[in-house]
């Protein structure tokens, strides 16, 4: 004969956590019918695998939780100053040429100065 035994407290944890469970509340505060705060609290409490399931995976990325995202940080820094390199480049190369006759007047007034440190 078996007999049913109430569910444990490692039973419920166990459904809890492989079901997953959502609690939601607002709390707000008035005064004199004025709302002062209101604060939406949603709270998820399940395991990591059934997080993954539903697509929750924060603490992968978050930089306080893992070394990958020291490299993907760093790998990130690299790639803005690779991107700033090549915003100066493309920009260089787009600025309109200087004239010929401009380029001469700049360079008339060095060969002055040149031959003046000479004597």
């Amino acid at each position: 004969m078996i007999t049913a035994r109430p569910p444990g407290l490692v039973d419920v944890l166990d459904r809890i956590l492989d079901k997953g469970l959502v609690i939601a509340g607002d709390i707000k505060v008035s005064l004199a019918n004025v709302e002062l705060l209101t604060l939406q609290i949603r709270i998820l409490v399940c395991s990591i695998d059934k997080a993954e399931q539903i697509g929750l995976n924060w603490w992968r990325y978050d930089s306080n939780l893992t070394t990958r995202a020291e490299r993907i940080e760093a790998e990130n820094v690299d790639l803005r100053e690779r991107l700033a390199d090549l915003e100066r480049q493309i920009q260089q190369l787009s600025a309109p040429p200087v004239p010929a006759a401009s380029a001469k007047k700049v360079a008339a007034p060095r060969r002055r100065q040149a031959s003046k440190k000479k004597s």
